[in-house]
Formats: C-alpha cells, sequence, structure tokens
C-alpha cells in the first residue's frame, strides 16, 4: 500500500466523521486498510507464486487440499467441496481441468462404485509442492516486512477478528 492509499483511507473516514458525526467509523479505516492489503497485496502475491507453475490460486486450493491431507492424497469431490467451502458445480469444473492438465485423476470409488475418489498424481504432488514453496517463500518475504511485535499483534488481531464473524449474524446467498 502506497503512502497515498493510506492517506486516502484517512480522508475517507474523515469526511464520514463530518458527513455522519453521529456514526463512530474509526474501524472503517482499519477493516478498509485490511481489505485493500488482502486484495492488492496479499492476492496478487500468491497469484503470481502459483502462477509460476502453470496454475491459478483455485486450483492450487484443490492441489494444495489434496497434498496436505497426506497420503493417499484422496478425497471424494464432495469431501473437497465442503473443504474449500464452494459449489459441486464449481469444483467439478476444476477437477476436469486438473484432470486434463493430468495433475488429478478419478477413479470409482471400491467402498461405493457409485460415487468418485479424486487423486493427487505424481505430477500433481510435484505441481503443488513447487507452488507451495514459492508461496511461502513470497509470504515471507512480504511478513518480513514487520517486526516481530508488529507479526505477533497482527495475527492476534486477526484471530480476535475471526472470533468476533463467527459471533454476527451472516445472511446466507439465495
Amino acid at each position: 500500500m502506497s503512502e497515498g492509499d493510506a492517506n486516502a483511507m484517512d480522508g475517507i473516514v474523515e469526511d464520514w466523521r463530518r458527513e455522519r458525526p453521529d456514526l463512530e467509523v474509526s474501524a472503517l479505516a482499519t477493516i478498509g486498510r485490511l481489505a485493500f492489503v488482502a486484495e492488492n497485496v496479499i492476492g496478487p502475491v500468491g497469484e503470481r507464486a502459483v502462477g509460476r507453475h502453470g496454475i491459478g490460486k483455485g486450483d492450487f486450493d484443490v492441489l494444495a487440499t489434496l497434498r496436505r491431507i497426506g497420503a493417499p492424497y484422496t478425497l471424494s469431490p464432495s469431501a473437497l467441496s465442503a473443504e474449500l467451502m464452494m459449489s459441486r458445480a464449481g469444483m467439478t469444473k476444476r477437477l476436469d481441468r486438473l484432470e486434463k492438465a493430468g495433475l488429478v485423476e478419478r477413479t470409482l470409488d471400491a467402498g461405493d462404485r457409485r460415487s468418485f475418489r479424486i487423486t493427487l498424481t505424481a505430477e500433481g504432488r510435484r505441481v503443488a509442492d513447487a507452488a507451495l514453496t514459492d508461496l511461502a517463500a513470497d509470504l515471507s518475504a512480504l511478513a518480513s516486512e514487520l517486526t516481530d511485535t508488529e507479526h505477533a499483534g497482527l495475527d492476534q488481531a486477526l484471530q480476535a477478528l475471526m472470533r468476533a464473524g463467527r459471533g454476527l449474524p451472516h445472511k446466507r446467498k439465495a
């Protein structure tokens, strides 16, 4: 985030304080910065890291999920959908693409011949490991801009926001 972006957020908050003095708007700056960093800094760093391996973030999420569960690196499509919190239709599209690229394979489930299992191929494991190595290095480089105290404080603050978010009412998409 450039100095201009930080000043712009402060200006937005000051505008709201002037226009709506009845509201407490200081959280707008903090959450606005968080959203900006997630979308414009962290997101692109991650996309570039996995993109160097010929995959996008969504494909990486599938490969990484299969890789991190351990051998035999196999899940059902519905378990993958649940793990990644996405629709089964969206998962099918990703799996089609990954299967065509030779990164996963579909096989009939030996326990239930009506369903499939998705397994990471040797090439899928190689790509997942290489992409994860680059992603971890790039995110570590980004985080190295923080002092140890800032890093620990940010981690604690984000955990607190995650806990608070669980208690808030959420509208479900139709």
